[in-house]
């Protein structure tokens, strides 16, 4: 049996990716056309799946990143492997302005006596979070949640993610706020795509600061280690959801 959880994390940040795409391919079916030959599209249950793909990440000279990149092949080639993908919306989310520029995450936080870790690091936390407010069944279309902190409604559409126990991150978006209540830190009554992975309590929490998701590489997609010139190379990686 599969195991969702417990995986480790795509190190996007130190790869340096120059491009990312994510998609959600597969949420519909063509049921025939009409009487005037226009196709009839039927949505699936399961709303399709995740898909991923980072490219042009920036690995210049012989240094760690290329170890990074070799350690990828070896664990995700074949596909029977998983890894969890952030999405890095750090400029795009509903997440507040502090020292001039917009923060999904603030860290250097101390200890509750002022004093950091030995290494001189701090704590860090997410800025903005939510909870749900209501349960939600296995395949729900429809999330209710409270959003803590938010310098923004959310409005068009927002990636947010959720750690269920089986089936381990998941990453979701609405496409429709159906309501939204006056409170300071409102309650949202979401439609969101693809539906729920798996059932989710109320309380439960949601992470919209660099939601991720378990993912694997794609059937035939391997990570091959490869470079040119005095080890220089742009690789793209590609992605889809765990199952």
């Amino acid at each position: 049996m599969a195991t969702y959880i417990n995986q480790p994390m795509f190190p996007v940040d130190f790869l340096r990716p120059t491009e990312a795409t994510f998609d959600n391919p597969g949420s519909g079916l063509d049921g025939g056309v009409n009487g005037v030959g226009e196709p009839i599209s039927i949505e699936t249950s399961g709303g399709g799946i995740i898909t991923a793909t980072y490219s042009g990440m920036v690995l210049e000279g012989p240094d760690e990143r290329f170890e990074v990149l070799n350690w990828l092949g070896a664990r995700l080639n074949g596909g029977f492997r998983f890894i969890n993908v952030p999405i890095v919306n750090d400029k795009i989310g509903p997440f507040p302005v502090i020292k001039g520029t917009r923060r999904p995450i603030i860290n250097g936080i101390p200890h509750s006596d002022g004093s950091l870790h030995s290494d001189g690091a701090g704590y860090s936390q997410a800025t903005v979070y939510g909870e749900l407010t209501e349960d939600a069944a296995l395949n729900a279309g429809i999330l209710s949640m409270r959003v803590h902190g938010a310098a923004r409604d959310l409005r068009w559409s927002d990636w947010f993610s959720i750690f269920h126990p089986t089936k381990g991150w998941r990453v979701y978006r609405h496409w429709d706020v159906i309501d939204k209540s006056d409170d300071a830190n409102p309650v949202y009554r979401l439609a969101l795509s693809p539906p729920l992975r798996e059932a989710a309590a109320v309380g439960t929490r949601v992470e919209l600061a660099r939601p991720r998701c378990v993912m694997r590489l794609p059937k035939g997609v391997t990570v091959p280690w490869s470079y040119k010139g005095w080890y220089s190379s742009r690789p793209t990686v590609q992605f889809t959801e765990a199952f």
